[in-house]
C-alpha cells in the first residue's frame, strides 16, 4: 500500500536561461518564511546517483555523448532515484517539495525536442515516478531570443554551456512549443508565467499561482 502524500509538490519548468533556478530558490525563501519544512530538487541530480547521472547527460562524461533513447533511460533512472529516496518520503512527512524540472522536461525535450513518441516516454516516465504527478507546475516560459542572450550573459561564450543548452536554435523553438503545448492540454496543472520581465514581477507571479492554488500559505512574506 502506498503511503499517504501529505505534502506539496511543486515543479518548475521552462526553457534554458528561464530563470528556474532563481525563482525557486526565492519561492523556497519564501515558504520557509513562513515555517514550512521546504526541500528543494533538480533534474537531472539531486541524489548522488542523479548528479552522476546529471554529469553524463549534460557535460558528456563518459567521453561520448548519448543518443536519445539512451538520454531518456538516463532521465529516468535519475527521475526513480529521486522520487523514491528524496520526493516521496519528503511529501510523506508533509513537507513542501520544489523541483527545478520533472517529467515534463523529459516531455518537451526528449519528445517536441528529439521527436521521439510521447506516449512512450509517458510510459516511461509513469514506471519511474510510480504515477507520481505535481501537484502545480510553474512554466516560466521564455522566447528562444532572450533564452540565448540570456545563456550567453551566464556563461560569456556559449562554447562553455552544456550540451542541451548549446542545441541549435530549430531544437530551441520546438521546446518552447512543446512546454505550451503541455500546459494547454493541462491547465488545471500548469501555471504559465512569462518570465522575459523584471525579477520582482515574475517573482510574485510565482507566489501568486502558489497561494491560489494551496490554501495553507496564509502568514508568509
Amino acid at each position: 500500500m502506498q503511503a499517504c502524500l501529505t505534502g506539496h509538490f511543486i515543479t518548475l519548468e521552462g526553457p534554458e536561461g528561464s530563470g528556474k533556478s532563481t525563482h525557486i530558490r526565492r519561492l523556497a525563501d519564501r515558504l520557509k518564511a513562513a515555517d514550512h519544512d521546504v526541500v528543494v530538487t533538480r533534474e537531472p541530480g539531486g541524489t548522488p546517483l542523479g548528479e552522476a547521472i546529471r554529469g553524463l547527460l549534460q557535460h558528456d562524461t563518459a567521453g561520448e555523448s548519448p543518443v536519445p533513447r539512451a538520454e531518456v533511460l538516463l532521465f529516468c533512472a535519475s527521475r526513480a532515484q529521486l522520487v523514491q529516496t528524496v520526493i516521496r518520503p519528503a511529501l510523506e512527512r508533509g513537507a513542501w517539495v520544489l523541483s527545478d524540472r520533472f517529467a515534463d522536461s523529459t516531455f518537451a525535450y526528449q519528445g517536441f525536442g528529439r521527436g521521439l513518441e510521447l506516449a512512450e516516454l509517458q510510459t516511461a516516465n509513469a514506471f519511474a515516478t510510480g504515477g507520481l504527478v505535481p501537484d502545480l507546475t510553474l512554466l516560466l516560459d521564455l522566447d528562444e531570443d532572450n533564452a540565448r542572450r540570456r545563456i550567453t550573459m551566464r556563461y560569456g561564450t556559449e562554447a562553455a554551456a552544456d550540451r542541451f543548452e548549446r542545441e541549435p536554435p530549430d531544437f530551441h523553438a520546438r521546446l518552447r512549443e512543446g512546454f505550451l503545448a503541455l500546459a494547454a492540454a493541462e491547465p488545471q496543472r500548469f501555471r504559465v508565467i512569462p518570465s522575459g520581465r523584471a525579477l520582482e514581477d515574475v517573482a510574485d507571479d510565482v507566489w501568486q499561482a502558489v497561494c491560489d492554488r494551496f490554501s495553507d500559505v496564509p502568514g508568509a512574506t
